[in-house]
């Protein structure tokens, strides 16, 4: 879920703690600078869970000055890498950074073209988009194809500007490169345990699989999202021949009944065929509801497992791949496969990828 961080001087007092390190790059302040960081400085850091208890023990201290580096550009650095393997080519893209100390926020900004060069302050002349957000990842509201760039910088508690741009980051989806595809939610989207987004590679099955596909899913579609997005983001990819469609668990563990989700894929059958693309259904692997109050504060509908039951019961009756299959012995997704009771963690990704694997083979 997250991790402790602490950093110690060469008579071993703590010149700085973090609780609250979510991924596996952190920017230290620069106060720490004074010291110098060849100055026998040291590091350590402790995994905790949903409730913030340790999940294991301090790693050994090691030295700081054999990890750490001083910033070139003083902003965010970008974590998000796209284009470097199976399942990185993602309509809906995810800008992830790195946390600045003291920000209160950040904006990312989107150009149709590499921003101009130079360290300052101001917005791009090729501005397409610019989102603010007080984490650390920002999920793009709009589809994107084509070639663009994106970066990021930080804010003051005033939302003023407090550090200049990061580097940019460049990022090309060609729809004409891609002949399978995936259509779902965030399970297909990607991400887990919270504090990974889909450009965790680790945390996306599609990143297992052995084949290359273009992931067209969006976090937090419903069935009926689905379908009205259909013609705009899978039409556009005419080359495709094959789509992997993973959804209705959102709809189900809601309100929405398991005829309205049927009767949603079968329309998301109906509009594929009519592209030319042979769409293969996936089962929806269970769901954990307290796991899922736990992490986001949401109640289940409490006939999800009927409901989900009966979806899967159709998809089995057509052409589809059974990625419920490696999870038919639990009743609900076990806390070690999905932390936060939804999104599979790695190894739930790894199982659902080989289930996949084998089928298209």
């Amino acid at each position: 879920m997250r991790y402790e961080l602490r950093v110690t001087d060469v008579h071993g007092k703590i010149i700085f703690y973090q609780p609250y390190a979510f991924q596996n790059e952190y920017i230290l302040p620069q106060s720490l600078t004074a010291h110098g960081i060849n100055t026998g400085l040291v590091y350590a850091v402790r995994p905790l869970d949903l409730d913030g208890q340790p999940i294991g023990t301090w790693s050994k201290p090691a030295s700081l000055s054999e990890v750490a580096s001083l910033l070139t550009v003083h902003a965010p650095v970008p974590r998000s890498k796209y284009h470097v393997g199976n399942g990185t080519d993602i309509l809906y893209p995810v800008y992830s950074y790195t946390a600045y100390p003291d920000a209160a926020s950040y904006e990312v900004e989107v150009t149709d073209r590499n921003p101009e060069r130079g360290a300052d302050w101001r917005a791009s002349r090729y501005r397409v988009a610019h989102y603010t957000s007080e984490l650390t990842d920002i999920y793009d509201t709009v589809p994107r194809t084509g070639s663009y760039y994106w970066r990021v910088r930080a804010l003051d508690a005033q939302g003023q500007p407090m550090t200049t741009w990061s580097q940019a980051q460049h990022i090309e989806l060609v729809a004409e490169s891609f002949t399978v595809g995936v259509f779902g939610d965030s399970i297909s989207h990607g991400g887990g345990r919270l504090s990974y987004g889909p450009t965790d590679w680790a945390y996306s099955y599609e990143a297992y699989l052995e084949q290359p596909v273009v992931n067209l899913s969006e976090s937090g579609d419903t069935s009926e999202l689905m379908v009205e997005r259909f013609a705009r983001d899978v039409k556009p990819f005419h080359h495709l021949k094959t789509l992997l469609i993973l959804g209705g668990t959102n709809s189900l563990r809601a309100d929405t009944t398991a005829d309205d989700v049927i009767a949603d894929l079968k329309n998301i059958q109906e509009q594929a065929r009519a592209c030319g693309i042979n769409p293969v259904l996936l089962t929806l692997p269970p769901i954990n509801p307290a796991q899922i109050r736990k992490a986001f504060d949401q109640p289940t509908a409490p006939d999800w497992q009927e409901k989900l039951a009966k979806v899967n019961a159709f998809i089995r009756t057509q052409p589809h791949i059974d990625t419920a299959a490696p999870f038919a012995g639990y009743s609900e997704m076990p806390a070690d496969l999905a932390v936060d009771g939804l999104h599979g963690d790695v190894r739930a990704k790894q199982m659902m990828a080989a289930a996949i694997n084998q089928a298209l083979r």
